[in-house]
């Protein structure tokens, strides 16, 4: 496996756990996943790669963790799935 793609997989699981704990009203859990996912998101924001993974790090670099709502943790589910099928999918 690559590095990228195992950048984009890490990115993605801790996406879709910062959706199931803000989705269960674990929020400071959510929020401490959110901070692992800038982890991931730091690196693949200049690596080259697609340009939607790209917009995808830089929007998770970008927020602002003490914000996170369930509409936030919602769309970071589908960014999850996204990110996930393209670690799964690409070769």
């Amino acid at each position: 496996m690559s590095d990228t793609k195992q950048l984009i997989g890490s990115l993605s699981n801790d996406l879709f756990r910062v959706a199931s704990l803000q989705q269960r009203g674990s929020t400071k859990a959510a929020q401490k996943f959110l901070e692992e996912a800038k982890r991931w998101a730091q690196p693949l924001s200049v690596l080259e790669t697609k340009k939607y993974i790209k917009a995808i790090a830089q929007d998770v670099l970008e927020f602002k963790t003490s914000e996170l709502t369930l509409e936030q943790a919602e769309k970071y589910l589908m960014f999850g799935v996204l990110l996930q099928n393209y670690a799964l999918h690409r070769q």
